[in-house]
């Protein structure tokens, strides 16, 4: 007898103890067989589970919050209710966020104020330009765009000033399309453009006609979406290549439309003139539904699952799915409440309030 035939008693009997092997084998495979389709039958049943059932709620009866960063800051409320606020330049309008720290374009005063996102300590307010509005990171550095008609580019480290460059009149908000800046501008009659800037060097790498008075832009990764204010009358955005600028579509919003913001598959635009919100379609610019928010909407933010419109009367944060309003935010201690730009830091949404000459964190 065998070593390997002494421990295994099922060798011993020959042919008689191997077919009992083999049949002990087979019930063992199919009794796998059946587990692993049990198991897979559960996993299909959970992942069937209605849209917002969550398998385990809170303490208050509300869904866990996905965002890791949130949950880290014990953040289990949308926002606050009575804002932290923070005083920056005169008439504060665009706003934007990279990675570290918030920036204000303060129009009145002539100057970039950059704001430590955690604690909203100031770390530093730079000159820019005439009349700054708009303000984008690029990865590295800040642009700023001027009514004046001049793009400056800051150091975000810094602040230090690492160009200025002649755009055109009106130069509004801008967006990053991972290799340029576009900047929209609008002449006082006729249609208007939006110039391409290398964000690498400034240099302009054409010009593209839109729509009339375009005062905003936002990309999508692939294309770039410019708002066409239209003066008083309804407004239209302009869908371009990024790579060369190719005019790809055409289309109507609401009135006197200013913010936009790309959530991964719509563009939304906020139409001060009628106090609606625009849901497109990205892919084709379909029109997916017109949502009433207070008076005079003003810019708009994504915050990874939800839309924010700031306004004349308040901060709105729409539900992305369907438009539904999932609550209205005040600023009490602000100069007629009027919020105009908007950006999110990955936990907070921040918004500018322009008469009060403070930024909120919400």
């Amino acid at each position: 007898m065998t070593w390997w035939e002494r421990v295994n008693p099922v060798f011993r009997s020959g042919p008689r103890g191997r077919n009992k092997q083999m049949r002990t084998r087979v019930a063992v495979g199919l009794s796998l067989l059946v587990l692993i389709l049990a198991m897979a039958n559960v996993f299909v049943s959970h992942a069937q589970q209605p849209a917002g059932t969550a398998a385990q709620l809170t303490g208050n009866g509300t869904p866990p919050l996905s965002n890791p960063l949130k949950v880290a800051l014990l953040k289990w409320y949308n926002a606050n209710t009575v804002p932290t606020t923070f005083p920056v330049g005169s008439q504060p309008y665009g706003m934007a966020f990279d990675g570290q720290n918030i920036w204000t374009a303060n129009f009145g005063a002539g100057t970039v104020s950059k704001v430590r996102a955690n604690d909203g300590m100031l770390l530093g307010t730079f000159t820019a330009i005439n009349a700054p509005y708009g303000v984008t990171f690029d990865g590295a550095d800040i642009w700023v765009s001027g009514y004046g008609g001049a793009d400056t580019k800051l150091r975000a480290m810094d602040g230090k000033n690492l160009g200025t460059f002649g755009i055109g009149p009106n130069a509004g908000w801008m967006a990053f399309d991972g290799e340029a800046i576009w900047i929209p501008t609008a002449p006082s009659q006729g249609n208007g453009s939006v110039v391409k800037l290398r964000a690498s060097d400034g240099q302009n790498l054409g010009s593209f006609t839109v729509g009339i008075a375009p005062i905003a832009v936002a990309c999508d990764g692939v294309n770039v979406w410019v708002v066409n204010g239209g003066g008083n009358a309804g407004g239209n955005v302009t869908k371009l290549r990024a790579t060369d600028g190719k005019l790809l579509g055409t289309f109507n919003v609401g009135v006197s439309p200013l913010g936009i913001a790309f959530d991964g598959a719509h563009i939304w635009v906020a139409n001060r003139g009628d106090g609606t919100v625009t849901k497109l379609r990205a892919s084709d610019g379909v029109v997916l539904g017109t949502f009433t928010v207070p008076v005079e909407p003003y810019g708009v933010a994504f915050d990874g699952e939800n839309i924010w419109v700031t306004g004349a009367l308040a901060v709105t944060e729409l539900k992305a799915s369907n438009g539904n309003v999932l609550g209205q935010f005040y600023c009490v201690q602000c100069v007629s409440n009027a919020s105009t730009g908007v950006a999110f830091d990955g936990a907070n949404i921040w918004v500018s309030w322009l008469n009060a000459n403070m930024i909120g964190k919400l």
